[in-house]
């Protein structure tokens, strides 16, 4: 039983927080933060399976975001919703239905992700990190210029979906879904990255000839793992849609790649622990930045030059988030947990957990 402690006290602080957003005791602002902290799990957690573990460099982990919000949007809209006419299935069906079209987005961001692993296999480096950019601009382009998902305009509906959940059960249930999709993510990756294919990942980022020699299939290993990092990245968008209840192309443009990378390098390349708590400490200090009394102090001494200017919250997140890779970078390159995970740094810890 010891074994399980710590899965164990994970599970019951879910249920403590779903508790307490269930009697209002945390307000939907609190709510809303715990969701994006689980969103920014996700995607830092997958993205460090190609820039960590296997030591690539992509730069367009938001596309496959995109790709898994759309398409788990017009799903969730055509059975639920009103923007296509009437919904083709009960609400009741909803609790089935809505993991299993995440799912259906993940899937499909997955089989997208080809579209850059195939080329990969025959680049590294700065070829794949451009790559990658030009696929996320020819995916969001491609969104812009689809009408009949409202194109560069966004798509919007997916709150009907939410609504059907709260009709048939009341309760803060995107807030469920949020820490379910979270900690199934966390599973996935821990028994991929300790299975034989995670070994052959881990080959490939230490030396892929040597680890060709040693006859490990290298093109099938960068395959699987680009598809399992896309796939979890576009679980990501699907359940970011029905939060926000909107989609647009933009918002997964190259800054939001950037935010996906800072949090991995941030926590440290290869280190699952790091990636969440890097997660963590990235959207606490994203939430901190709205503040316009810190904003304030902050541009203090720029007021005397340019007294007139006066700066909007997302000028300054652009300006603190390229700030802190660069410090992350001058200063402790490694990141907070290097390619370590907590077990490593405490490892009384193992005895606590198990992820089989």
């Amino acid at each position: 039983m010891q074994k399980y402690s710590l899965n164990i006290l994970m599970a019951a602080v879910a249920v403590v927080l779903l508790v307490l957003a269930q009697f209002k005791i945390i307000d939907n602002y609190i709510q809303a933060v715990l969701m994006f902290v689980g969103i920014n799990i996700m995607m830092s957690t997958s993205l460090n399976l190609v820039n960590g573990n296997e030591g690539e460099f992509t730069c367009g982990h938001a596309a496959f975001m995109c790709v898994g919000a759309y398409v788990t949007s017009v799903l969730s809209v055509l059975f639920f919703g009103k923007n296509f006419g009437d919904p083709m299935l009960p609400a009741a069906s909803v609790f089935i239905v809505f993991p299993i079209i995440v799912l259906i987005g993940g899937a499909v961001a997955s089989l997208s992700s080809i579209l850059v692993a195939v080329p990969a296999f025959k680049t590294r480096d700065d070829y794949l990190a451009i790559i990658t950019i030009a696929v996320n601009y020819m995916v969001i382009s491609a969104i812009e210029n689809m009408d009949f998902i409202g194109g560069s305009r966004g798509f919007q509906g997916m709150k009907d979906t939410v609504w059907a959940m709260k009709d048939v059960l009341s309760g803060p249930w995107m807030l469920f879904w949020v820490i379910l999709f979270t900690a199934f993510t966390i599973w996935v990756i821990r028994r991929f990255i300790t299975s034989t294919y995670g070994k052959g990942v881990n080959a490939v980022c230490q030396d892929e000839v040597a680890a060709e020699i040693m006859s490990v299939n290298t093109n099938k290993i960068k395959l699987v793992n680009f598809m399992i990092s896309a796939g979890l990245a576009g679980c990501a968008g699907g359940l970011f849609a029905h939060i926000v209840g909107y989609v647009n192309p933009q918002s997964f443009n190259i800054l939001k790649s950037t935010e996906a990378m800072v949090m991995v390098y941030l926590g440290g390349m290869g280190s699952l622990s790091g990636a969440v708590i890097s997660a963590v400490l990235f959207t606490g200090l994203l939430e901190v930045l709205r503040s316009q009394a810190l904003m304030d102090f902050l541009l203090a001494p720029a007021t005397f030059v340019f007294p007139d200017w006066e700066p909007s919250a997302g000028v300054i997140k652009w300006v603190m988030i390229p700030l802190l890779l660069v410090l992350i970078m001058q200063f402790r390159p490694e990141g907070i947990m290097g390619n370590k995970e907590l077990s490593d740094v405490f490892p009384k810890l193992k005895k606590y957990y198990t992820f089989k």
